[in-house]
């Protein structure tokens, strides 16, 4: 770190004070934007979406759980990868201890992934997790909610991402699969509407791990993006150790078929 300005307890408590007030103006900001959130138009889910569960096959409006809320978080594991992304794993450690809570407030949650859910299953028992998901294998959700991409729109160079056409190599990122999250709520009849998605660093705030470090003096630490650093969190021993295999995914496998 660069040598950092020291001063009283006087001008400390002034700075902060006056940093106070424009953590209140955030504040206030969200929640208003929250609340233009909640007011945004919905759209009817028409097609019928079926998903391969450990309780067999499961529709869209099953997923719910008997509740009319629904968050799907877009996990990318594609047929061929051979384990999760590091960032969406780094999301979903989060998950589990705020399910306790969520689910209280009449919302349910579910990952999907296009990977069959033999591999998923095996994925989620190496990491620990307990919450829901579940495989789009075979299904068109993925591409409906743009966060999968076919080869020939790779080829093009250019896929639909975050509500825009973008350039599939921009940033050095190149993959079939993005992350993202989607959300869906269901009536009295059973009909499914989709209130509202979120992409790239939209999904940031799932994140509790990056709310403490933006409170250290050295915050997030990362020289250019959250890959330099992250791993599966039961690779960071091997860092420890010198014995880093990296965060990349190698696609090998071929994919079975599910339900589908």
């Amino acid at each position: 770190m660069e040598p950092h300005r020291i001063v009283s307890r006087e001008e400390w408590l002034a700075a902060h004070k006056a940093h106070l007030a424009e953590e209140k103006a955030l504040t206030h900001a969200r929640d208003a934007l929250a609340e233009k959130r909640r007011a945004l138009p919905w759209e009817k889910v028409g097609t019928g979406y079926t998903f391969d569960t450990p309780q067999g096959c499961k529709t869209l409006a099953e997923l719910f759980n008997g509740r009319s809320q629904l968050i799907v978080y877009h996990f990318m594991l594609g047929p061929d990868w051979e384990e999760g992304c590091p960032g969406c794993s780094f999301v979903s450690d989060h998950i589990d201890g705020a399910l306790q809570h969520v689910e209280r407030r009449d919302v349910a949650y579910v990952a999907v992934s296009r990977a069959p859910l033999e591999k998923i299953e095996a994925f989620k028992k190496r990491m620990g997790w307990q919450f829901r998901w579940v495989s789009s294998f075979g299904s068109e959700f993925n591409y409906v909610y743009h966060v999968s991409f076919t080869p020939e729109q790779r080829e093009k160079g250019q896929v639909y991402y975050n509500f825009e056409t973008s350039d599939v190599t921009k940033g050095g990122f190149d993959s079939d699969e993005l992350p993202g999250l989607s959300v869906f709520y269901k009536d009295d009849a059973g009909d499914v509407f989709h209130t509202f998605s979120v992409y790239g660093r939209g999904g940031e705030p799932l994140i509790g791990t990056y709310t403490l470090l933006d409170l250290t003096p050295k915050g997030r630490d990362e020289k250019r993006n959250m890959m330099e650093w992250l791993r599966h969190h039961d690779r960071y021993d091997d860092v420890r150790n010198g014995a880093d295999t990296g965060t990349a995914e190698t696609p090998k496998n071929e994919a079975g078929r599910g339900c589908h």
